[in-house]
């Protein structure tokens, strides 16, 4: 295990999302499950109570704490993507899978986890600065999803 880890807490489903992540994103996968040794406040021994596991690179733990924690927007992974078919990829498969879009590129999945789904043009285009950064960022504002396209468009004015 990492030294430094981010640690998710789920209800239950933990594993599930584990490996829906590690299908969904290169360099991802499931590393151990462990379960419970005993009876917990939210389990059963025998339940599966952490799952470590890597997202885009990023080792993470998944707690299967129950329903006490809810997640929201104050985390979110943020995936740079190089294109718009990488872009709906990973927006489609998140949405797709019972999450919900929101807006500026931003998604949640199913287990309330939020996502920035965030193409390099898009970066590109904020670190650029000036009028270029202020059209794209104005472009940005009125998409759920982020289109390519149109952001390039709003850096050339």
């Amino acid at each position: 295990m990492s030294k430094n880890t981010i640690c998710l807490w789920f209800d239950k489903d933990a594993e599930d999302a584990a490996r829906f992540y590690s299908e969904v994103f290169p360099d991802s996968r499931v590393t151990a499950v462990f379960r419970a040794p005993s009876d917990y406040p939210s389990g059963k021994e025998g339940d599966v109570l952490t799952v470590e596991f890597t997202v885009a690179g990023i080792p993470c733990l998944g707690l299967n704490g129950g329903p006490m924690f809810k997640h929201n927007e104050a985390f979110s992974f943020q995936i740079a993507t190089d294109d718009q078919e990488e872009t709906d990829r990973y927006w489609n498969a998140i949405v797709g899978n019972g999450g919900q879009e929101s807006a500026c590129g931003w998604c949640k999945d199913k287990w309330g986890i939020s996502w920035q789904i965030t193409p390099r043009v898009l970066t590109d285009a904020l670190a650029a600065g000036g009028a270029e950064a202020k059209r794209a960022f104005d472009a940005m504002m009125e998409m759920g999803k982020i289109d390519v396209a149109a952001i390039e468009a709003a850096r050339r004015g």
